[in-house]
Order: structure tokens, then sequence, then C-alpha cells
């Protein structure tokens, strides 16, 4: 009988616990009865803890209790995680029991424990966009890739935010009990198997801006406002009266990207934006952005979020009345 545990803290998030213990409950439907996973929620403190939401859960046993080693372990995450203070005991019983068991892994930012653990070094992980900046500065030694909905490095299984964990739990129990059962599990908890693109489609617009003071700033809005227009280096460089060469070394040291990536990105934002709220073609929202052609427009979306434009339509725009 496969073992699942999961490692809960108060201010956990209680879609990253129950995500995850949904999924491996609706498989034993699925599952002979020596198949069937043994599922334990083990907590950092005793009694009842109060979820992120206010939702009180208990666990099955307080972390000192537990000296076995489990199939798989997972941390849950939770919006306060980052600030909280460490737990020497509870980090070593998290390193120790980590390292005896077959897998284990996070859900959204609950890579902070397992970093703190000593677990994640010379690792590449994923975790929630929003905490994934924070992260890659406290702990150089790991490899944070901000947009992975889930990531395996060996033994190490990672993923992004809240509802990330139950893709990453349908994909651990695909190497388990097989495609079949997480097929079943997921009609079930109507989710896809596999969702399509990465986490950029989920953050805010991804255009970085230079400081006031800095030349550069001028010329972004000078693309923002001239998108449809042609925006060569040569260009844009004569709007701050400097030489192409100088301005392209003064624009990647003030954004710490390029002035054609910058154009891109600016001009990926605004067709998000129209896509989220207007009901124009594909061909007039890529005009009004500048790409040459709505496939062209789809090819960026693609490179860039993972997905095509009108797949971003159909997950982000508004409900409004055609």
């Amino acid at each position: 009988m496969p073992t699942v545990a999961i490692l809960v803290f108060p201010g956990a998030q209680a879609l990253d616990v129950s995500g995850p213990l949904d999924v491996f409950s609706e498989a034993n439907r699925f599952l002979e009865n020596e198949q069937r996973y043994q599922l334990t929620v083990i907590g950092s403190t005793h009694g009842l803890m109060q979820c992120s939401n206010g939702l009180p859960i208990a666990a099955h046993k307080h972390y000192s209790e537990v000296d076995t080693a489990f199939d798989l372990i997972l941390v849950a995450g939770g919006p306060e995680l980052p600030q909280q203070p460490r737990d020497e005991a509870l980090l070593a019983w998290l390193h120790s029991c980590a390292l005896r068991s077959g897998k284990y892994g996070s859900i959204c930012n609950g890579a902070f424990l397992l970093a703190h653990a000593g677990l994640l070094d010379d690792k590449t992980i994923t975790t929630h966009w929003n905490d994934a900046a924070l992260l890659a500065r406290m702990f150089p030694a790991t490899r944070v890739d901000a947009d992975r909905i889930f990531l395996q490095d060996g033994n190490l299984y990672t993923s992004a935010g809240v509802t990330a964990g139950i893709d990453l739990s349908l994909y651990l129990l695909s190497q388990e009990s097989g495609a079949e059962v997480s097929l079943n599990v997921a009609k079930r908890l109507v989710v896809f198997m596999q969702r399509r693109g990465g986490q950029s489609q989920f953050s805010p617009y991804l255009t970085p801006y230079a400081e006031e003071s800095s030349p550069v700033s001028m010329v972004q809005q000078y693309v923002l406002a001239n998108l449809q227009q042609e925006l060569s280096v040569e260009i844009l460089a004569r709007t701050v009266a400097m030489s192409p060469r100088n301005f392209a070394r003064i624009f990647v040291r003030d954004t710490k990207i390029t002035p054609a990536e910058f154009i891109e990105s600016a001009r990926l934002d605004a067709a998000r934006a129209l896509l989220e709220a207007s009901n124009d073609p594909m061909k007039k929202i890529a005009y009004l952005c500048g790409f040459h052609n709505a496939n062209q427009m789809r090819n960026v979306f693609v490179k860039r979020l993972g997905i095509t434009a009108m797949q971003y339509r159909a997950n982000f725009a508004a409900f409004r009345k055609s």
C-alpha cells in the first residue's frame, strides 16, 4: 500500500492540502485494496491549525511522532510562509524524512521549507510565480524556473501555486498507478490531465520598466504610444538623441532586456489586455498591437506563454455579453 504524507502548518493554504489529498483519495476508487493510497497529514504544531482561509484542520500526527519513511512526502505552502521564523527542529525532521522517503516535494511556496531544510541545493525547482524571485535570491544554490506548472528533478517534485498541486499529484499518480487511473481521477475532479502553457499566462503583465530618471523610460513611453509603428533601434535612439549602439547598451543596462525583447513584451501585454476585455477579431488585435499579422501574434503567445492567443482569450476573457 503506497503511503503519501503532507506536512501542514498554521496558515497553510487549504487547497494545497486538500487538492493533493483528493487526487490520491479519488484514486482509491479505482485501485485494488493493496494498491490504495494511505494518506497521512502531519502537523508542525499540536492541535487544530487554522488555514489561511480560516478553515481549521487537525493533523493525524505531530511531526515529532513520525519516524517512518513514506513513498511520497509533500510540503504545503501558505501566503505568509516566506516570512515565518525558522523552526530548526521541524527543518531537521523534514530533512531526515525526505531523504529516507522515496519521493519528496512541495506545493506552491512550500518550497521555502524544503530550501531551509537544505533539500534544494543544486536542484531545479518551481514555485508560485509571485515567490519565485525571492526564493532565488534567498537560496542562490537553487535553480528556480518560474514558468513551470510542476517540475521533477530526480526524486524531488515541486509545483506552482495552489491548484498546481492537483496537476503535480495527477502526474505523480500517473507515474505510480498508470495513466488510466490518473485520467479517471482528473475526470472525477473535472480538471485537465495536463494544463497547457506555464505560469506566465497567470502572472501580471510581463513588460519591465526602467526608472523614470533613466532616458530609457522616455523611450518606453514612446513605444507604448506607437505600438503600430516601426520601432527599430535606430528610430528609438533618435527619440533620446543617442547613437544606436550607446542606446542599446544603456537600454539593456537599465531594463536587463534588449529593446526588441521589450517591444515584443509590450505588444504581447497590449494584446493580452485586448483579448481579456474585447471581442475584437484576432486580425484587428494583431494590427492594433503592432504584430505583422495574427499568425505572428499567435507564435509570440506560444513562445512566451505556452498557449495561443485564442486559448488565452478562452481562459481569461471576462464574462461579457457577445
